[in-house]
Parts: structure tokens; C-alpha cells; sequence
């Protein structure tokens, strides 16, 4: 390299050096420039979205959403950052368990605005003093809703290990739930079911709380889930033979006598189960027409009992004077 060419890059050497130096001069002042900014107070209006909860479950709001204008102060990170947030995200929730509202009038309450200025002060983490909301009070509408008493069906899917069974209906604590909703949609319901209780290869007794199903919060209720148990007992198979009979005033024998019957039975009821625990009856109307055969049907199975198989369909029968 000769002593030109050595000349010249020095000089673009110190050029750029010059440059960068430059340059971050100018980023630390702009630093500081933005630092002096945000560190300062600004005064800001602005529009909050109130909403209401913890409603009481026998009313409801029919203003659920509304807006509050207001003011407020805070240095250039405060309002940067609430300047970063849409309108619809800049929310507080008002809980009316834990304001304190009067009646005005019909179904319009008040209660006030200091609550709203704390929650806002909250959300934007500055002193509650430093927001201002021109109205002493905020209002809004709040109706009853229609009652209903309404009992609790459980949907389940329970399966057993060979031999076991769920005995008897599923009972519910508490069996029946006063819901709260619009008079036109409490009209079409007769029941409310709860969550979908799942179980399998069970053995023994199954308990579970399980939530109510409130239409998703189209009704209400104070009471929101429900003690439900399921009685499984090992069952075990049993024969029986029911005599044939007739609901009528002649005197009839029938060929076979009796129906054979094979059933499931829960050991607590073995027992208790007998052949008079079950009816055969046989089919009046075809007697009279004299005819050949009687079909013959099982009634009054007793209560927690399955029936596996029952012979024979048919009898045939002999009138005697």
C-alpha cells in the first residue's frame, strides 16, 4: 500500500469513528428525551366499560355493559400503556356483592362512582385520587326474573365389572334446584341435567359433585352443583317359576302351569325375591275367542330385578265348569 492509498483510509477511519460517535450521541439524547417525556404527568380522558357481577341470582341487569367518561392523571408510562389498549379491553367489573346500590325508582339502582374510580385506579395502577369521573353516581337497570322449581336428572354412563350392576336410580342432594330465568324460556323446561358422570369397571358405590347445567347462564340458581351417588351391588342370577293366571271369572288350567324365568337379583334382595313377587297373565281376549294358544306376558317384576330370559310365550289351557 503506498502512502496515498495509507492517507486516505485513515481518513475514512476517523470518519466513521466520527459518525458512530455521533450516532450515540444522538440515540442517548433521544433516550433521554423520551425519558423526560414519560416521566412527566399527563392528564387524559378517556371511556371505561363497567360490567356487573355477582348479580343477584333471582334478578338480572338488563344494562350489563356500559360506558364511564372520565379523567385521569399519570406519568407517560400510565398512559402509554392505556394508549396500547383498545377501547373494548379497557373494562373494570363492578361486583354487587360488594358495592353498596340503592333502588331509585322502578328498576333503576345507583351506587358511587368512587367505585368505579377505584377499580379504574386499579386497572391503571396509580392512586385512586388521581381519577375523576364528573357524575356523583352511576346508574343502571336491574329486573327480577321468574322462579321455577325444577328436579335434577343425572346423565351418566356408568359401567360395572362382570357381575356388579348400578342398583336403583341415582340419588341427588339436592333433588330438586329453584332456577331463575326469562318467564318464556323456564315455560319449556320440566328438568335440568348435570354434567355427563363417566365411570368404569366399578366395583363399589360411585360419589361425585357434579355442576348443574344452567343453559349457559341463561338461567340461574343459588344452588350451582349437585352430591349425587350411584349404588352398585354384585348381582347374581336366579330362577323362578311364576304360576299362569287370568284376570277373568272362569276357572281355567293352563299347560304349562308355570313360567320359567331367569333374572338378574342384587344379593341384598335374594332373599326377598320369590316366585309371588313376579305376575304371568294370560291374554283374556283370546280366551274368549277360544282360541287355540294364550299368550301369556310377565308383569310386577320387582324393582331392581333384570330379566335375562322367560318361557314359555304361550300356554295352552283347559276350561273347567
Amino acid at each position: 500500500m503506498n502512502q496515498v492509498e495509507q492517507i486516505k483510509e485513515e481518513i475514512v477511519q476517523k470518519d466513521k469513528s466520527r459518525f458512530l460517535t455521533f450516532l450515540l450521541f444522538v440515540v442517548i439524547s433521544t433516550a433521554l428525551w423520551f425519558l423526560i417525556k414519560l416521566t412527566k404527568d399527563y392528564s387524559t380522558q378517556t371511556v371505561f366499560l363497567v360490567r356487573y357481577t355477582e348479580v343477584p341470582v333471582n334478578k338480572w341487569v338488563s344494562t350489563p355493559e356500559q360506558q364511564v367518561k372520565l379523567t385521569f392523571v399519570g406519568d407517560g408510562f400510565v398512559t402509554l400503556g392505556h394508549n396500547l389498549v383498545r377501547n373494548h379491553r379497557r373494562v373494570v367489573e363492578i361486583s354487587l356483592s360488594e358495592v353498596p346500590y340503592r333502588l331509585e325508582g322502578g328498576f333503576t339502582y345507583s351506587y358511587s362512582s368512587q367505585y368505579v374510580a377505584e377499580k379504574v385506579a386499579d386497572w391503571l395502577n396509580i392512586p385512586t385520587g388521581n381519577v375523576t369521573i364528573n357524575d356523583d353516581k352511576q346508574y343502571f337497570n336491574m329486573e327480577d326474573l321468574q322462579s321455577k322449581e325444577l328436579p335434577v336428572t343425572v346423565l351418566m354412563s356408568v359401567k360395572t365389572q362382570r357381575q356388579y350392576g348400578v342398583y336403583g336410580d341415582p340419588k341427588v342432594d339436592p333433588p330438586t334446584v329453584t332456577v331463575f330465568g326469562p318467564k318464556n324460556l323456564l315455560d319449556t323446561l320440566n328438568y335440568v341435567t348435570t354434567e355427563w358422570l363417566r365411570a368404569e369397571n366399578v366395583s363399589e358405590d360411585v360419589h361425585r359433585t357434579l355442576k348443574v347445567d344452567l343453559y349457559e347462564g341463561a338461567i340461574r340458581s343459588a344452588v350451582e352443583s349437585v352430591e349425587v351417588s350411584v349404588d352398585v351391588e354384585k348381582f347374581t342370577e336366579m330362577d323362578v317359576e311364576v304360576p299362569v293366571t287370568i284376570h277373568d271369572s272362569l276357572s281355567v288350567r293352563f299347560f304349562p302351569e308355570t313360567m320359567k324365568v331367569k333374572c338378574m337379583v342384587a344379593i341384598r334382595d335374594f332373599a326377598s325375591v320369590t316366585p309371588s313377587s313376579f305376575q304371568v297373565l294370560a291374554d283374556t281376549a283370546q280366551l274368549h275367542r277360544r282360541e287355540p294358544l294364550l299368550d301369556i306376558g310377565l308383569f310386577n317384576v320387582p324393582e331392581h330385578v333384570q330379566v335375562l330370559k322367560s318361557e314359555p310365550k304361550q300356554v295352552e289351557y283347559l276350561i273347567i265348569n
